[in-house]
């Protein structure tokens, strides 16, 4: 595995792979925030418009760019039981935390109450992620 630093953020080696886990995590932060504002703007709209009442939307919507980030990191493995381990590990634990912030969130709206199940879910698969794909290549080879 190449280390060599690319400019520009995040920081990313030759394969593609994000070399930090602060990097990975900002990323996942940022994708959050983005994808909790677009919701906010099209919830909205759509109140503005009569249609439905504000935070009606599936707050789990904002997991959108984090969910594609993870995906495009899965990719940059390449083929390999490591990668395949992990991210059935990270999504596991993801999805399990996200939806019992959901439960236990249940009275906020919809927004809200997705919302925080989207960045618990986002958050624990970033690290789950992050760590265990490395951990398990060295592991196997």
């Amino acid at each position: 595995m190449s280390e060599q630093q690319r400019s520009g953020f995040p920081r990313r080696d030759d394969d593609g792979r994000i070399m930090a886990l602060t990097d990975l995590i900002g990323m996942v932060l940022a994708g959050l925030v983005i994808g909790v504002l677009t919701l906010v703007v099209f919830d909205w709209a759509v109140a503005l418009l009569g249609l439905d009442s504000f935070g009606r939307a599936n707050g789990w919507l904002a997991v959108i760019l984090p969910a594609w980030l993870f995906v495009e990191e899965f990719r940059a493995w390449g083929p390999g039981p490591a990668r395949i381990a992990a991210a059935f590990v990270a999504a596991a634990v993801g999805i399990t935390s996200g939806l019992l912030v959901a439960g236990v969130a249940a009275t906020l709206p919809p927004m809200a109450s997705g919302a925080l199940a989207a960045a618990v879910f986002a958050l624990a698969y970033a690290l789950i992620w992050f760590l265990g794909v490395r951990w398990l290549t060295r592991r196997i080879g």
